[in-house]
Parts: structure tokens; sequence; C-alpha cells
């Protein structure tokens, strides 16, 4: 004799994304913001560090320029303040090899 067997449904699964570097936190940010920036800096670059607009302006590179000089060399993120889909690209910036002074 068998014994009937309860079918359960499958638990529901929802992964928690785990950012795993600054810069993509910042790209996030930049993002959950993108809807105020629309409206305080459209069409402008801006700069997020932390969390928070670092710096905006016309030109991309002067604005992660000025971030760095802010804040030192720490990944931001600078994105187009705009309704059209922009492309993501990560570029990072190559580190300097220094010999030693003797």
């Amino acid at each position: 004799m068998m014994n009937q067997t309860d079918v359960m449904p499958a638990p529901e699964f929802h992964p928690v994304v785990a950012l795993d570097s600054k810069w993509e936190c910042e790209h996030e940010a930049f993002l959950r913001l993108l809807p105020t920036l629309l409206a305080t800096h459209r069409g402008k670059f801006v700069a997020i560090h932390e969390g928070q607009v670092a710096g905006s302006g016309e030109d991309q590179a002067a604005v992660a320029l000025a971030a760095y000089a802010k804040y030192g060399y720490v990944p931001i993120y600078v994105g187009l303040a705009s309704d059209a889909p922009q492309p993501t690209a990560r570029i990072v910036s190559p580190r300097l090899h220094r010999p030693d002074s003797a």
C-alpha cells in the first residue's frame, strides 16, 4: 500500500545581490537619485560619492577630476542626468608604477 505524498509549491527565492564594489554602489545610488537629478541637473554630468552628489558640470572628465581632487583617488560614479538610456562603462584608471627611490 502506497502513502499519498503532498506536493508543496516551490519556495519563492529572492536573491539579494551583493554589490561587491564601491563603484557599483555609487552607480546604484545614481540610478536611485536619477528622478531628482533630472529635475536639478538635467543634461549635466553628475559625480556620485558616498551615495550623494559630489559635483556636476558640462564636461564628464572635469567633473571626475574635481571629485578626485576633493575626495582623493576613490571609486566614484559620473553619469549623465538624462532620460535617454546611457551605456554604462567602467573605466579603471591605470596605477602608475613608481620605482623605489634609493
